[in-house]
């Protein structure tokens, strides 16, 4: 006995023709795998982005928008990329369009 062996244990030769833990098996792990990965992270993203991608679309001038950097205001102008919002009387920002988190409801920013 060497004293390598009791920090490693000595490898046992396997019996010849037979797999260590089925074929099927190692293969069936990196598939269920890859579906629970889907239906956990990538399809609800992918949900999100729709989602986002039908409001922007749907945005239109007067409305009450809130951006990711929290600046509320009203769309003033839209364009192919850029939408302009007015954040206050007679200040306007430029910002892009998929920096536009949510749509406030119509009178949100006068109550405010």
């Amino acid at each position: 006995m060497n004293l390598l062996d009791l920090v490693i244990s000595p490898a046992h030769a396997q019996a010849a023709g037979q797999p260590a833990g089925g074929g099927m098996m190692t293969l069936l792990f990196p598939i269920l795998l890859i579906g629970v990965m889907y239906f956990l992270m990538i399809r609800p993203q992918m949900k999100r982005q729709k989602e986002h991608r039908a409001m922007l679309d749907k945005l239109a001038k007067g409305d009450e928008v809130l951006t990711n950097g929290g600046i509320a205001g009203t769309v003033t102008d839209i364009g192919e990329n850029f939408i302009t919002v007015e954040i206050a009387d007679s200040v306007r920002i430029r910002v892009q369009k998929g920096a536009i988190a949510n749509v406030l409801p119509k009178g949100t920013l006068k109550s405010a």
